[in-house]
């Protein structure tokens, strides 16, 4: 007899002992007919949803949920002023366009030049730029609506 207690196996000399098994490879299905033929075959399918995915977001909202918080007004966004869409309609008149002759011609979607006639839209600088070269007219500061006066010409550098 040996120290370590009795030499006996439990298993029969025609069994088979298998040492080392892989489970089969998780595959990722990534389109809608993949995971119709894995529901086919009967394979388990598991779903996730990524937080955030397919956003580009780095950050919380920590801090602007903290200032909305401690804000009491009420929050909106800026929209364009009724005389400036006044202003932006008669130009264009003016000028004998419709608005798509407009949009084609600053280079913007016919919405953004609608959304600015009817006062709906957020101001922005670079397409009020656009419609103030295109209809002749200024759109920002104090003179909206009179005629835009083209910058004076920088004398030559080399003359003197």
């Amino acid at each position: 007899m040996s120290k370590m207690g009795r030499m006996e196996s439990d298993t029969t000399q025609d069994s088979v002992t298998i040492l080392r098994k892989s489970a089969p490879p998780i595959k990722t299905c990534r389109s809608t007919a993949e995971i119709a033929a894995a529901q086919r075959r009967g394979a388990e399918i598991e779903t996730s949803k990524k937080f955030g995915a397919g956003g580009n977001i780095q950050h919380g909202m920590q801090k602007n949920a903290l200032k909305l918080d401690n804000e009491t007004e009420e929050l909106h966004h800026e929209r364009v002023s009724l005389s400036l869409a006044r202003a932006i309609q008669q130009g264009r008149q003016g000028k004998e366009m419709s608005q798509k002759d407009l949009a084609t011609k600053i280079c913007e979607k016919i919405q953004v030049v609608q959304e600015f006639e009817a006062g709906k839209a957020i101001p922005n600088a670079q397409v009020l730029g656009k419609m103030e070269r295109a209809l002749g007219i200024k759109l920002r500061g104090k003179d909206i609506g009179k005629p835009l006066v083209p910058p004076p010409a920088k004398p030559a550098a080399g003359k003197k």
